[in-house]
C-alpha cells in the first residue's frame, strides 16, 4: 500500500503575466517622477512613444520631461514635431514652446510663438498665462508685444479687466464681464474658471459648481477646475466628493508652473501637505522664483508641516531678505520654537502670505466684528497681533486697533495703551486708538506723545461738561451703530470730537433733544462732507428714518455753533498749497 503512494506532482509557480503596453510605460514613468528619477521617467515615456507613436501625449510629456531638466531645445524639437507630423491641432505645443524660449533667453523666438498660440487657439486655456508672459516680454524686449490684430485681443482684454476687477474684490462686476465672455466663447474655459470663483467669492455655491461641471465637461482633467472643486467641496463638507478628487489631485504631475502652483496651493490647503511639499519644491528647484518671498512662505509652511523645521527656518530667512518690510516671515522666524512645542495641524500656520490674525481676518471678509474672544485667545494669534500693531502698515495697524477693541479685555487696553506713548507711531494712529480706548470704557485720562510732547487726555464727555445727559450719549451711539461699517476709525472719531464740540459750545443753551435719529445724521452728514465722503440728505433721511429738513436744520446749528464752514476751507487751501508744491 505505501509503495503504491505517488509522490505528489510538483506545482508550476503561477506566472502573473503584465501587460506591456502604452499605459503601463506611462504609470512607471509617473512613479519615476514622483521619485524625482527625471531620467527614468523619461526613458519610460519613451517606450511609451514606441507603443504609440501618433498619440501626442505621450510626445507632450517627453517634452516636458526634456523641459524640466533644462534641455529646452530637445523639448522645442518634440513640441515641432507634434505640431508638424502628429496632431497640428494641440495648439498648446506653441504655448509651451513660448515657455522654452523665454527660459533659454531667446525673448524675440519667444513673443513669436506666444503670438503664434494666441492666433491659433484665441480663446486657449494658457490665456491667462500668456497675459502675464506678455508683460514679461515687453519687458524684456523694451516694446509692446504687437497683440492688435489677433483674434484674441478683444478676449484677452476683456478677461484682464475681469481679473483686475477681481483682484480688487469687485466680484459682482467681474462676473457680469466673465458672463459675457462665457455665453460668447463657450469653450473659454479660463473664463469659465474665474467666473466659478467670482461665484464662490459671492456665495452662490450652486452656480459656481455649475461653472466648474461646464468645464469638466470640456475638459476633464482641467487643473484649475479639478481644484477649484476640491475647494468647494471642502466648503460644503462633501467630504465623499472631496476624497474623489483628492485621489484625481494625488495622482497629477502638472509640467506648466502655474498649474503646479495651483495644484501645490490647492493640496496645502486641503491638508495634503506631503503633496504640496513636493510641489513647492519642484517650483524651487526649477530656478525661476528665486527673488518670490510668497513661494519661499508657501515652501516654508509646506516644509514644516511635514517636520522639516530646519528647512523651513531657511526658507523664511530668505523671504525675510528678499521682502524685509513684510512682517509676515519676520513674525515666524520670531515664534518658529513657539510653533514646534504646537500640535498638529498647526491651526494658524497659514499657506497664505499674511500674519495669522489676518489670515482669519479673510475668512471673516475682513470684518473685526466677526473675530470672537476664543479666536484673539490663541496666543500665535494674540501674538500676531501685538506684532503687526508696531510692524505693519497703515491699514494693517488700523485693523489691529479695532480688533483689540472688539476684545476689549485688560490686555487688549494695555497694548493701545502704550501704543499711545510710543513717539515713532502717527498722531493719526494714536488719535484712532484713543477713540477705541474710550469705546471700550477705559478710564481716563490717557497719557499721549503727540507732536512729540506728552499730553493728558481727558477722553469722556463728562470731563469737558459739568453734566452728561443720556439722550447726547443717545445721538452718539445712533450716529455710530448708522456709520460702523461706512466710516473708518478717524472719520468717527471726528464725529464724536464734532458732538462734543458742539454741546460744549452750546452748553448750557443746548436744545433739548425730541428725536435722537435726526441729530445723529445730522453728525453723520457733517462728518462725511469734512472728509470728501459722498451723501445726501435724502439718502440719510432713509436711513434714519427722519424727514430731510429736519437733517438740514440740525445740520445748520451744528454748523454754526463749531464754524465748520470756516474750518473745511481752511483744510482745502491747505490741501491745494500741497497739490502745489
Amino acid at each position: 500500500m505505501e509503495n503504491n503512494k505517488r509522490s505528489p506532482r510538483p506545482q508550476r509557480p503561477k506566472i502573473i503575466s503584465l501587460k506591456m503596453d502604452a499605459n503601463f510605460f506611462f504609470e512607471k514613468a509617473m512613479q519615476s517622477l514622483d521619485r524625482y528619477r527625471y531620467d527614468k521617467a523619461l526613458k519610460y515615456f519613451q517606450r511609451a512613444v514606441e507603443y504609440e507613436p501618433n498619440n501626442p501625449i505621450n510626445h507632450c510629456n517627453m517634452a516636458g520631461i526634456y523641459s524640466e531638466i533644462g534641455n529646452y531645445e530637445q523639448s522645442n524639437h518634440i513640441l515641432s514635431k507634434i505640431l508638424n507630423e502628429i496632431d497640428p491641432s494641440m495648439t498648446e505645443c506653441y504655448f509651451y514652446m513660448a515657455n522654452n524660449y523665454a527660459n533659454m533667453e531667446s525673448f524675440e523666438q519667444a513673443e513669436e510663438a506666444l503670438l503664434r498660440y494666441l492666433e491659433k487657439d484665441p480663446r486657449g486655456v494658457f490665456l491667462e498665462e500668456s497675459e502675464e508672459m506678455i508683460e514679461m516680454l515687453s519687458y524684456e524686449l523694451d516694446r509692446p508685444t504687437p497683440i492688435k490684430h489677433i483674434k484674441s485681443r478683444e478676449v484677452f482684454f476683456e478677461h484682464d479687466k475681469a481679473r483686475s476687477l477681481m483682484e480688487e474684490g469687485k466680484f459682482t462686476e467681474a462676473a457680469a464681464i466673465l458672463k459675457r465672455l462665457t455665453k460668447k466663447y463657450p469653450d473659454f474655459l479660463a473664463a469659465h474658471n474665474n467666473l466659478a470663483l467670482a461665484h464662490f467669492y459671492m456665495g452662490n455655491m450652486e452656480q459656481c459648481t455649475a461653472c466648474i461641471g461646464e468645464v469638466l465637461q470640456q475638459e476633464q482633467g482641467n487643473v484649475h477646475a479639478l481644484c477649484n472643486l476640491a475647494i468647494v467641496y471642502k466648503h460644503q463638507g462633501n467630504m465623499t466628493g472631496l476624497e474623489q478628487i483628492l485621489e484625481l489631485l494625488r495622482r497629477m504631475y502638472p509640467f506648466h508652473q502655474d498649474h503646479v502652483f495651483k495644484l501645490a496651493m490647492t493640496l496645502g490647503i486641503l491638508g495634503e501637505h506631503d503633496s504640496a511639499y513636493r510641489h513647492f519644491q519642484r517650483l524651487m528647484n526649477s530656478g525661476d522664483f528665486t527673488d518670490d518671498p510668497c513661494l519661499h512662505h508657501y515652501y516654508a509652511v509646506s516644509s514644516f508641516r511635514v517636520g522639516r523645521w530646519d528647512q523651513a527656518e531657511r526658507m523664511w530667512r530668505k523671504a525675510n531678505r528678499l521682502d524685509p518690510d513684510s512682517p509676515v516671515p519676520a513674525f515666524y522666524l520670531e515664534h518658529i520654537e513657539e510653533l514646534k512645542e504646537m500640535q498638529e495641524p498647526y491651526p494658524h500656520l497659514s499657506y497664505h502670505y499674511y500674519l495669522p490674525y489676518e489670515d482669519k481676518f479673510r475668512d471673516l471678509g475682513g470684518d473685526p466684528e466677526g473675530i470672537t474672544e476664543d479666536l484673539i485667545r490663541d496666543p500665535l494669534i494674540r501674538s500676531s497681533f501685538h506684532w503687526a500693531l508696531y510692524n505693519g502698515d497703515e491699514e494693517t495697524k488700523l485693523q489691529v486697533i479695532q480688533a483689540l477693541g472688539i476684545l476689549a479685555d485688560e490686555d487688549a487696553e494695555g497694548v493701545l495703551r502704550d501704543f499711545l506713548k510710543n513717539d515713532q507711531e502717527q498722531d493719526d494712529m494714536k488719535k484712532a486708538a484713543i477713540y477705541v480706548l474710550k469705546a471700550m470704557g477705559a478710564k481716563e485720562p490717557f497719557h499721549v506723545v503727540l507732536e512729540g510732547k506728552e499730553v493728558v487726555i481727558y477722553a469722556t464727555p463728562s470731563s469737558q461738561l459739568p453734566v452728561w445727559e443720556q439722550q447726547w450719549q443717545d445721538v452718539m451711539e445712533i450716529a455710530s451703530s448708522h456709520m460702523s461699517k461706512r466710516y473708518d476709525l478717524f472719520q468717527k472719531h471726528d464725529m464724536q470730537t464734532l458732538w462734543i464740540e458742539y454741546l460744549g459750545k452750546a452748553y448750557p443753551s443746548v436744545p433739548f433733544i425730541q428725536k435722537a435719529e435726526g441729530w445723529a445724521a445730522a453728525l453723520e452728514y457733517l462728518t462725511a462732507k469734512m472728509h470728501s465722503r459722498p451723501v445726501t440728505y435724502k439718502d440719510l433721511a432713509g436711513r434714519y428714518n427722519v424727514s430731510v429738513a429736519t437733517i438740514r436744520k440740525h445740520v445748520l446749528t451744528i454748523d454754526e455753533m463749531c464754524g465748520l464752514k470756516e474750518k473745511m476751507e481752511n483744510i482745502y487751501s491747505q490741501f491745494q498749497e500741497k497739490s502745489l508744491r
